[in-house]
């Protein structure tokens, strides 16, 4: 059973994994339905979603969903993303506005418990934005706010003029990709594992009581495949799947539980749509890696300690 967390300094309490939305699309209507009510039943209620998902179709069917089980609204939380349109981002007053409206209409809610800023727009306007939020707010649209894909200057801008608690920041993360985590052990050296890409964004994260949502934790590069079975992380698999073994849990819930140790208290959103595969996920939650056992993983992925 998935625990649970306290997000925004105990301003919200979520599940500690969130299920991710991009795929329902491709699940037939009694598929999407089960999948996810397994969810639920394994203690994941956060839904991560986005106006672009299947072209908004996988809104609708996560609607349809709703509407097939009354009283499963107020058992769910719900968050989506916004500003990515075709061929550019767009963090606009109206652009914002009106894809919530869509998104409302197609997951046939009243509300979004969160909204996320997807990529960042250079164009946008901290004015506009701060404008949007508090309609949406005072509307009753959106409850919690946050954003994806930025870096802290970038955030900061944002607080310049938007009043809200940015709670959340979705940012790729796995024990392939650990930029942000590199950089913070390769400080005052000149070897590639130093360049910072990410302006600090864990640490300032945690200082700012942002939770990171790590997505495609399972992936290797920008959505290259899946590290877990790889022949590319032949010594990675062998300690994942030796864990695996040692604690009783699939090399799934290993993946997860490294990116859960972290003291930066994670929500990482997992993509599957395979019921079995949830339920395994879930139990990362179950279990502890030592500070040993995540090291050893860290350096398992190709990672060297200076």
């Amino acid at each position: 059973m998935a625990a649970k967390i306290n997000v925004g300094n105990g301003t919200l309490e979520v599940s500690q994994i969130s299920l991710g939305c991009m795929r329902i699309a491709d699940l037939s209507p009694k598929e999407a339905e089960a999948h996810i009510l397994t969810s639920l039943e394994v203690g994941i209620d956060f839904f991560d979603h986005a106006d672009i998902y299947a072209g908004g179709k996988a809104e609708e069917v996560f609607g349809d969903v709703l509407v097939n089980n009354p009283g499963l609204r107020d058992k769910v939380l719900i968050q989506s993303k916004c500003g990515i349109r075709k061929g550019l981002f767009d963090f606009s007053k109206e652009h914002i506005l009106s894809s919530v409206e869509g998104s409302l209409k197609r997951l046939k809610t009243d509300y979004l418990d969160v909204l996320l800023l997807h990529r960042p727009d250079t164009l946008f306007e901290p004015e506009e934005v701060a404008e949007a939020f508090d309609i949406l707010e005072q509307k009753g649209l959106v409850k919690h706010f946050g954003v994806s894909n930025q870096k802290p200057l970038q955030i900061e801008l944002l607080k310049k003029n938007v009043k809200q608690k940015l709670l959340f920041n979705q940012l790729q993360l796995s024990i392939t990709n650990t930029g942000m985590i590199d950089t913070g052990f390769n400080v005052n050296m000149a070897n590639p594992a130093s360049i910072d890409h990410d302006g600090s964004i864990l640490e300032y994260s945690r200082l700012h009581d942002m939770t990171i949502q790590p997505w495609s934790p399972f992936q290797y590069g920008f959505f290259e495949g899946v590290f877990l079975g790889s022949d590319k992380y032949p010594e990675l698999n062998q300690v994942v799947n030796r864990l695996a073994d040692e604690k009783g849990v699939a090399d799934t819930a290993i993946a997860i539980a490294w990116l859960l140790r972290h003291p930066a208290k994670m929500q990482p959103i997992v993509g599957t749509t395979n019921t079995q595969r949830l339920r395994d996920i879930a139990k990362a939650t179950d279990i502890t890696l030592s500070k040993e056992e995540w090291y050893e993983i860290y350096r398992a992925a190709g990672n060297v300690l200076p």
